[in-house]
């Protein structure tokens, strides 16, 4: 190796040929403070402010109404039926796209990346389609007394739809990077399907898994836009926590409508906290794989 090049080997190698000039750092750093500080913690403490700006009493009696309640206990049975459901669409498609070839299988890789590229108000819109009076099957549905649209029904599908590519999208990366050795191992020492699924995929992917359900309950829990369309807005029957806030604040009931943010706040942070103590486990376990 020449001088020269020797020399260019050096810098290249050295701390100071890859840093970024002081001021610029200090550009960057400040930007990101005052983004994350002006858009994210400004907010959220301004919600909690409110909340509790005319006592603890105001605020319990809020959080105790019974429309709020109820509201509560819709958003917790949505979440309820959603997210299994999409833990088994979530697990059944990454496998199948991570670990087969088949004809269809971008297809199948583009239509769980829909709801990514659909307003959550033309998912709702399309469920009136389907199933208003006027829909495709709004007149089968009179016929049988069904009742789907701006009911419980609604909400679950419009909820499912929206939350249908958090799982599976968090599992796609992590199996294919897995590959199929074990899993084929396992089957030719005789290991049936089940479990080889049980025994060493399912172990493989427990914390993508669980951090993708994390993200999919979130979303299921903060839906507004096409439980909003679908759901009629009838007090203590179709309102969820979203919709809820929408409707204190729309009656002038500030106080009320903020208490019930700060719950949704609270449970966003909640979130957040087990979010991050999955991606440390993770961590810790690729690390001890490695």
């Amino acid at each position: 190796m020449s001088g020269s090049n020797q020399h260019l080997a050096k810098q290249l190698q050295s701390k100071d040929a890859t840093r970024e000039p002081a001021w610029v750092r200090k550009v960057l750093l400040s930007i990101s403070i005052i983004v994350f500080l002006g858009l994210l913690i400004l907010p959220l403490v301004l919600v909690f402010i409110e909340a509790f700006r005319q006592g603890i009493q105001v605020y319990f009696q809020a959080l105790i109404e019974p429309d709020t309640l109820s509201a509560v206990k819709l958003t917790l049975l949505t979440a309820a039926i959603a997210v299994p459901l999409n833990i088994v669409f979530g697990v059944a498609a990454a496998w199948a796209v991570a670990k087969f070839n088949f004809k269809g299988k971008t297809l199948l890789t583009t239509l769980i990346d829909t709801p990514f590229s659909v307003s959550p108000v033309i998912a709702g819109l399309m469920l009136v389609l389907m199933f208003g009076t006027q829909g495709w099957l709004g007149s089968w549905l009179q016929t049988y007394n069904i009742q789907v649209l701006y009911s419980v029904p609604a909400i679950v599908l419009a909820t499912i739809f929206i939350t249908v590519p958090f799982v599976a999208r968090e599992l796609i990366p992590l199996m294919q990077a897995q590959g199929n050795e074990e899993e084929e191992a396992a089957i030719l020492l005789g290991a049936s399907g089940w479990t080889t699924f049980w025994k060493i995929t399912l172990p493989n992917i427990k914390w993508g898994l669980l951090y993708g359900v994390i993200l999919c309950n979130a979303r299921a829990m903060g839906e507004f836009g096409a439980v909003s369309v679908v759901s009629g807005h009838i007090r203590g029957e179709t309102n969820t926590l979203p919709l809820h806030v929408e409707i204190l604040y729309n009656d002038y009931s500030y106080s009320a409508a903020f208490a019930v943010a700060s719950l949704l706040a609270f449970l966003a942070i909640l979130t957040l906290i087990i979010k991050t103590w999955v991606e440390i486990r993770q961590e810790k376990n690729n690390s001890s794989t490695t």
